[in-house]
């Protein structure tokens, strides 16, 4: 388990698009969103590296 934070997720949208994302790479991730602090934990198999590309790709670049 690992948390990322992502200024650019605003909208539930975006937190479906994070969610979808993430379970392109592992259908059974699981994806604990917190909107307001934009701050998302992720319970995946993927390692923390792909999970941070694939939401790069996707327009969601984690904050370092």
């Amino acid at each position: 388990m690992f948390e990322l934070t992502l200024p650019d997720m605003t909208c539930g949208h975006c937190v479906a698009n994070v969610q979808r994302t993430v379970q392109a790479l592992d259908p059974q991730a699981r994806v604990d969103v917190d909107l307001s602090a934009h701050r998302v934990k992720f319970d995946t198999s993927a390692s923390e590296e792909q999970v941070r590309l694939a939401l790069e790709e996707e327009g969601y670049p984690a904050a370092t």
